[in-house]
């Protein structure tokens, strides 16, 4: 196990992107201690990892989402939910979480939200007073949420490493997200109180009429996926394709945003975007079934946890561990290396294995806007053109607030399984 995760820090050092870091620690682990594996067998194992059919569920809503940031949805739902709550106290930044939340229904991804809320959102924030660096701070934790609301491509991968299903992992994202935004607008009110932020004008009714009129496209996306799915007219991987057919719909047609000469600029991002998560889901399965193979999880069973390890001890190992590796490497890469040593342990303690998703998905999220290699950070960094220190001085009370939203999902996994049970 030390040569296997040596080689990994050893290549990393000397600058290997992750796939090759990954396959090759894999491939020379084989070699010293599997000689009688075939490496064709490692290969296939690689192959097997991506035909899993769910896995074409994510082409197709990165497609949504690059259609939806371009065209007008992100502008339309905040101007909704500023003109419900953009009056009270720390409304604006409320509105940032709620509207970052929302759009998560849409893309799926941390860094699309960044993006397409930070970007209309940021100059709001400082209109209203906030300083630049309690701006991106809170855009970048608020992005998180996205990831906790389906369609969220790292619950999909989890999914697939794990074989919970997708279906029950997107219902139970929803109670998570509900007690991070209420956590937020807490602090925002706490903020915006201590230093002395105004308040929006109240939105009139006839305002909110109209905010709630142009949302009304965008608010079929959640619509399609989740009813679609619970209902049974469609599974995980036909509601992406529906929701790409809608994108392009509201976006082409409706709005006219999205012109046909844009299509090829987004393929080609979409393109970029998949193959690189696909390529990452190939070698996390060879990486995965080497270490399911030399019984790896067992041994960390047993030294890391002893022989009868309680569920407190292995959900705070959990969220210890995906806590320091999302910190330093990209979330599916944690999510397709560590979830085959935990998900047995977890099964075996009695945790249910879609409430170990929704912890591992937060705690990647969290991982996504958190220093040093957060990549939120660096989407941040690059789309306002700020200074890495500036992006990161005042992240600290966002991340301590998810770290207590954490432990009370750990505490109380009804916040997660409450919807899930509700559907059965």
């Amino acid at each position: 196990m030390l040569v296997l995760f040596g080689i990994m820090i050893l290549l990393l050092i000397m600058g290997f992107p992750m796939m090759m870091t990954m396959l090759l620690s894999t491939l020379a682990y084989v070699a010293i201690y599997a000689p009688m594996v075939q490496p064709f067998i490692t290969v296939q194992q690689m192959i097997l990892g991506v035909q899993a059919p769910v896995l074409m569920a994510i082409p197709m809503f990165i497609l949504a989402a690059d259609i939806m940031s371009m065209g007008q949805t992100s502008e339309r739902l905040l101007d909704f939910v500023e003109s419900l709550v953009g009056h009270l106290n720390g409304g604006i930044a409320s509105t940032t979480s709620i509207t970052c939340a929302l759009f998560g229904a849409v893309s799926g991804s941390t860094q699309a939200t960044v993006v397409a809320v930070g970007t209309p959102v940021r100059k709001k924030l400082l209109a209203r007073g906030y300083s630049d660096s309690e701006a991106m701070a809170l855009i970048i934790n608020s992005s998180n949420l996205a990831y906790l609301i389906p369609p969220s491509l790292g619950m999909i991968v989890y999914g697939v490493a794990s074989g919970a299903s997708i279906g029950d992992l997107f219902i139970a994202g929803i109670g998570p997200a509900v007690v991070i935004i209420l956590l937020f607008s807490a602090y925002n009110v706490f903020y915006a109180t201590k230093n002395n932020i105004p308040r929006l004008p109240k939105a009139s009714m006839a305002e909110r009429l109209l905010a709630t009129k142009r949302c009304i496209l965008p608010f079929g996306f959640p619509i399609i996926i989740m009813g679609g799915i619970y209902s049974g007219i469609f599974s995980p991987t036909e509601a992406a394709a529906v929701s790409v057919l809608y994108a392009a719909f509201v976006e082409m047609v409706i709005y006219k945003s999205v012109k046909p000469k844009d299509l090829f600029s987004i393929a080609l991002s979409t393109g970029v975007l998949t193959t690189v998560v696909f390529i990452l889901v190939a070698v996390g399965q060879g990486f995965s079934w080497v270490i399911s193979y030399d019984r790896i999880p067992q041994m960390l069973t047993q030294g890391l946890l002893g022989d009868s390890a309680s569920v407190f001890l292995i959900l705070l190992t959990v969220n210890l561990v995906f806590f320091i590796g999302c910190m330093f490497v990209e979330a599916v890469v944690v999510i397709l290396i560590l979830t085959p040593i935990f998900a047995p342990i977890a099964h075996n303690a009695g945790i249910d294995l879609v409430h170990l998703g929704i912890l591992i998905t937060l705690q990647v999220a969290i991982g996504s806007g958190t220093p040093p290699f957060g990549t939120s950070i660096f989407t941040c960094c690059a789309i306002f053109d700020k200074p890495y220190i500036e992006v990161i001085r005042n992240e600290g009370p966002y991340i301590a607030i998810l770290l207590f939203a954490c432990f009370l999902i750990s505490a109380f996994p009804e916040i997660s399984l409450f919807l899930g049970g509700l559907m059965k």
